[in-house]
């Protein structure tokens, strides 16, 4: 994939889906295309209130993006205690926080350069 492409475009949009339809709160898209040396061009993050919630929001967006653009991720870590989920979709990595363990690492804060989107929802 180059970066800015329609591909990632398409498995961004999937992933909020993903989170969307299990009610994961907090929505954020950090671009980090135009940062020297990342390891991938976006962040998504948001969280989920309990262990099953992030667990549910990992497995809604699998379901999702396996089925709508048949992609997987190509490594997650985290699901054992799910206070912090990594999915890795290569140019595209979700973050996937309890509340608590979001404000410790505050990521976004460690990533104060990329562009920031906050994706409002609606429930």
């Amino acid at each position: 994939m180059t970066k800015g492409n329609s591909n990632a475009d398409l498995l961004i949009s999937t992933i909020l889906n993903g989170i969307e339809d299990v009610k994961g709160k907090e929505i954020t898209i950090l671009d980090l295309r135009e940062i020297e040396n990342t390891v991938c061009d976006y962040f998504i993050i948001c969280e989920g209130t309990s262990n099953t919630q992030v667990n549910a929001i990992v497995n809604s967006i699998q379901k999702k993006v396996s089925k709508t653009i048949h992609d997987k991720p190509w490594h997650i870590e985290g699901t054992e205690n799910a206070e912090w989920v990594l999915m890795d979709y290569v140019n595209v990595v979700v973050h996937v926080f309890q509340k608590h363990i979001r404000a410790y690492y505050d990521i976004e804060s460690l990533w104060g350069d990329a562009k920031t989107t906050v994706i409002e929802t609606s429930y």
